[in-house]
């Protein structure tokens, strides 16, 4: 779509945010409040875990030092202790529902599609992508773009046209567009097997399923490119179905929308010949002329049907 690559041009080579880094060891934050949402819920899970794992191993080793037996240590001699049972029922319990709650919140909040400002259908097809914005009578296809569709088909391609192609499988030819900051509503199906539609940047993943119509949402907080490809193995061409979404504010998502429908819109029919000044008086002229014709001469009757 011309539209969608003047604004990837204007762009530049734009930072890939949200994209792994080498040596990365976290997960990342993403761009969307869903994906905030998701990293706040691993972080809380995960010092939790570290406090319990400090706590777990501390006592270990303070138990395996001072009371080893080569300095004459003799072990207590019981089956049971009631105290430390109820603490170690009760507080995971405690543990669990202050996580829980929060979790849930959020959860919920991931399905909760209302005050969408706009909708957009995404449709998996064996191997690309239909994106149209509804109501808007804006469609496109987002392929593999044609670049990684040579090397990849190259038997004697090198390293070095690889690297010179940094998103290899990767990119394509028309991306789908969406403004930042705004409430954006996603339905999500398939043609004909089983797709799934997923950027993780955005914080979700979503199945297309032929037949079912999924919903997801989502926020874009930051402008940028970010990438993804089809999560479910749906046939000999699913590692060559990427996703890039090119997220820009909502004025310059306004223009480009403005742009595609004027390029969509069908083509005005032509005007009619005007008449030439000279001809009107004439025709004018021989309409009473065909009227006295008609009454002197008039049309003879029908011939009776035969039979």
């Amino acid at each position: 779509m011309g539209g969608a690559a003047a604004l990837l041009v204007s762009a530049g080579a734009g930072a890939q945010s949200a994209d792994p880094k080498p040596w990365q060891l976290n997960m990342g934050r993403g761009v969307t409040t869903t994906a905030q949402h998701a990293y706040d819920a691993h972080m809380l899970a995960l010092w939790i875990c570290v406090a319990i794992g400090l706590i777990v191993f501390g006592a270990m080793a303070v138990a395996m030092f001072r009371f080893r037996k080569s300095r004459g240590v003799t072990p207590a001699q019981f089956t049971h202790n009631t105290t430390a049972e109820i603490i170690w029922t009760v507080v995971p319990i405690v543990i669990l529902v202050a996580m829980a709650v929060p979790a849930t919140r959020k959860l919920i909040a991931m399905y909760d599609t209302r005050d969408s400002e706009m909708t957009v259908k995404v449709t998996g097809v064996q191997w690309m992508w239909r994106y149209e914005y509804m109501g808007e009578d804006v469609s496109l296809t987002s392929r593999l773009d044609r670049e990684s569709d040579r090397l990849r088909q190259d038997r004697n391609v090198t390293r070095a046209e690889l690297d010179a192609h940094p998103h290899y499988l990767l990119d394509v030819d028309h991306p789908l567009v969406l403004p930042t900051n705004t409430k954006i509503r996603f339905v999500v199906t398939a043609d004909d097997v089983i797709h799934s539609w997923w950027v993780p940047a955005l914080g979700w993943k979503q199945d297309a399923i032929p037949g079912l119509v999924n919903e997801a949402w989502t926020e874009i907080l930051e402008p940028g490119i970010y990438r993804g490809q089809c999560a479910e193995l749906c046939g000999k061409d699913h590692a060559f179905m990427p996703i890039v979404v090119r997220a820009v504010p909502r004025e310059e998502f306004d223009s480009w929308l403005a742009a595609e429908k004027a390029r969509n819109a069908p083509a005005a029919p032509a005007p009619a010949a005007p008449v030439p000044a000279d001809a009107a008086p004439a025709a004018s002229e021989a309409a009473p002329a065909q009227a006295d014709a008609a009454t002197q001469f008039p049309s003879a009757p029908a011939a009776p049907a035969a039979g």
